[in-house]
């Protein structure tokens, strides 16, 4: 079978909605270079950071030959685990890990580096266009997913005003009014934007974490736009001071599902992606051999053996060539629900 010769994404869309099929969407790495291939593929990252990057980290790419940041980190924990079993050299073991977290630390500095600078560098047309796409989910009652860190959804959906667009997160008043004392409301003092207020009513889930989204030790917030500076340029300054955005780039599916269990706002996104019903539309997300997590999170969605409407019934995949629908097809029995693939070029996100 070929990909001309499967569903178009507007064939999904129409089909989901005749059925009145609640429909969820799930985006991956796709979503962004479908946007600029050029800023947002592994390739442009992997260059940026073997020009300016730690001389190690480039060594390291030059040696093994891979641009796949997730394969090696994945290699180095295994190399930690044997060799800590192994090797009479303690040493080590810290001098591999100091070396990941370099490589994470260097893959941050890529992606604020090449990001483009703030939401006004994306052109009507394509915000547009993307609000559009998004907006068929989070307007009819739908979830979107995303497992991309960059800021290309959160700067569409500030933009246009995306209808419920709910991310969790909110302001606490931090202005003491017990004492009794007359206080005027425009010097009340409220918090920076904490997640966990409004996290029942959520609609945008972000699986992986991102940019915008750091993890104090206390408490989860999100950077923001201030008078003064773009949003970038403050997750900059959070990074410079040494404060890290919540980021899984690296592992296997467990070691994602592992980090993802060791924070609140993490498990939080992924639970309710193992709690959906109806449909999912996938764009830009490949299923590849580091993302069984996801697999497993739809197939506990699905509910098998269990005979109720009350769960995810089916999955749509997008794939972009002949070589994706192929892999597709091969790993459906991986899934338990039906799973239909569908021309994903059809879909025109970025232009109308």
């Amino acid at each position: 079978m070929q990909i001309d010769n499967i569903m178009t994404y507007q064939d999904v869309v129409k089909s989901l909605n005749n059925k009145k099929r609640q429909k969820h969407l799930l985006l991956g790495n796709g979503f962004s270079m479908a946007f600029d291939s050029e800023i947002f593929s592994y390739n442009a990252l992997s260059q940026f950071i073997e020009a300016n990057g730690d001389p190690i980290v480039s060594k390291i790419f030059e040696r093994l030959n891979t641009i796949n940041f997730e394969l090696l980190m994945h290699q180095f924990d295994n190399f930690c685990e044997i060799a800590d079993i192994f090797c009479e050299d303690k040493t080590l073991v810290p001098k591999i890990k100091a070396v990941t977290e370099q490589l994470k630390t260097s893959l941050i500095e890529a992606v604020k580096e090449l990001h483009p600078e703030h939401v006004f560098k994306i052109s009507d047309d394509k915000s547009n266009s993307c609000m559009k796409f998004i907006q068929e989910y989070l307007s009819n009652d739908g979830l979107v997913f995303s497992t991309n860190y960059d800021l290309l959804l959160y700067w569409v959906l500030m933009k246009n005003g995306v209808q419920n667009t709910i991310d969790g997160f909110g302001r606490h008043l931090e202005t003491d009014l017990t004492s009794g004392e007359y206080i005027p409301a425009e010097e009340f003092v409220y918090s920076e934007l904490k997640w966990g207020k409004y996290k029942n009513e959520m609609t945008v889930f972000h699986l992986h974490g991102t940019l915008s989204i750091f993890d104090t030790g206390n408490d989860i917030i999100k950077v923001q736009y201030s008078n003064s500076n773009y949003l970038l340029d403050n997750v900059k300054d959070r990074i410079n001071n040494n404060e890290y955005p919540i980021f899984i780039t690296a592992g296997d599916g467990q070691e994602k599902l592992n980090q993802i269990m060791h924070n609140k706002y993490l498990t939080y996104c992924y639970d309710k992606l193992c709690a959906i019903q109806g449909s999912l539309v996938t764009f830009g997300f490949n299923f590849g051999e580091c993302d069984h997590h996801i697999i497993e999170a739809i197939n506990k969605a699905a509910k098998m053996g269990q005979r109720t409407r009350d769960k995810l019934l089916s999955v749509y995949i997008g794939v972009y060539s002949d070589e994706n629908l192929k892999y597709i097809n091969e790993i459906k029995d991986k899934f338990k629900c039906k799973v239909v693939p569908y021309n994903a070029r059809t879909a025109n996100v970025w232009s109308s």
